[in-house]
């Protein structure tokens, strides 16, 4: 039988080094691994590139990491929500490449499936393809590392030809994301908005880490239900149900009680 417990959030991010690059699950604040991230910020380690759709807030998810100065590059498609990381950004002291979400998406899971790249029609005719976004800025305004160009082909889809630039595939030393349900062997059920980027970001992880709420025997998981097969993840440790899980805002309409509820969306 194939256990791949850990005691400890601490035990299982114990030998990512400085330098490392991770795939980090998590769409806004729904799914964030918080637990693994605080783990890594308590063992000290930094220097590291992280490929997640966003950053966190300022004190809460990746944002942690960021306001302790542990991160040097993120590749992100949306990086709103975080005054620290704009401020780093513009000031020159983090790395950012910036990719379309779906793209992004789309680079994390051909990682995962072995695919070395792929060609899509989103970014043609912008930046995206042609080159120039402000990867890191000087610190006096300037732009000291512009994106690349890519290359760009035109196919004959449906009888009609059109533009589509290449984008490589993201693989990452390591991977941290968070489910609801686990089972020892590693297969994983997530809970409505955590699904959306944390299933790709494991299977872009050589080594993938998932914290999970609730850990269950073998057998026990519906196996139609499952969302992530154990194939694709390597250590896994429980955190309990009564972890806290966080918003990015809470929109409410008067007199609606329903609307009054926090929403659980991880």
């Amino acid at each position: 039988m194939i256990d791949k417990t850990y005691r400890s959030a601490a035990d299982a991010v114990a030998d990512i080094p400085d330098g490392a690059t991770l795939a980090v699950g998590g769409f806004g604040l729904s799914g964030n691994p918080i637990s693994l991230i605080e783990a890594l910020l308590a063992q000290g380690t930094g220097d590291l590139s992280v490929v997640s759709n966003n950053c966190g807030v300022d004190d809460w998810g990746l944002g942690v990491l960021l306001n302790a100065k542990r991160i040097r590059k993120m590749t992100s498609s949306y990086v709103g929500e975080n005054k620290e990381f704009e401020r780093q950004f513009l000031s020159g002291e983090l790395e950012l490449e910036l990719t379309p979400q779906g793209t992004l998406a789309e680079k994390l899971r051909a990682g995962g499936a072995g695919i070395a790249a792929f060609y899509t029609q989103t970014g043609v005719g912008t930046q995206v393809a042609e080159g120039g976004l402000p990867r890191r800025y000087d610190g006096a305004g300037g732009v000291a590392v512009a994106s690349p160009r890519k290359d760009v082909r035109a196919f004959a889809v449906s009888g009609e030809e059109r533009e589509y630039v290449l984008e490589e595939a993201i693989v990452t030393d390591f991977a941290l994301v968070h489910a609801a349900r686990g089972d020892t062997h590693g297969n994983l059920v997530f809970h409505k908005a955590a699904r959306n980027f944390n299933p790709l970001a494991a299977m872009a992880g050589r080594i993938c880490i998932a914290q999970v709420e609730e850990l269950v025997a073998p057998g026990e998981l519906d196996a139609d239900s499952i969302h992530l097969p154990g194939i694709y993840v390597h250590r896994i440790v429980e955190v309990g149900l009564d972890i806290e899980k966080r918003i990015e805002r809470r929109t409410v309409t008067a007199g609606d009680d329903d609307a009054r509820r926090t929403p659980d969306g991880a």
